[in-house]
């Protein structure tokens, strides 16, 4: 009876995590018109990872990196290299 009581804590505990840690990124994950508004908050864009590399060459800044903001905002990749709006 212990063990069962505490398995069903246990699990409950996993699953209000689990709900309220997706919330939280799906929050977080603002959608931009262009890349003028993206620079003006991010200097360098919005990188997927960060182990991407930019295909345009050198840039000035570093990109920010967030899967769910570049997921939001991949519209504004125009060479598809995984970083929107680089500068």
């Amino acid at each position: 009876m212990k063990k069962l009581v505490i398995g069903i804590l246990a699990f409950g505990l996993i699953q209000s995590y689990s709900f309220i840690s997706t919330n939280d990124v799906s929050a977080a994950a603002k959608e931009y018109k262009n890349c003028k508004e993206i620079n003006a908050k991010y200097k360098g864009g919005i990188a997927r990872s960060s182990s991407v590399k930019n295909k345009g060459g050198k840039t000035k800044y570093k990109p920010f990196v967030s899967k769910a903001l570049y997921d939001a905002n991949k519209k504004s990749d125009r060479d598809h290299d995984f970083i929107a709006c680089e500068r």
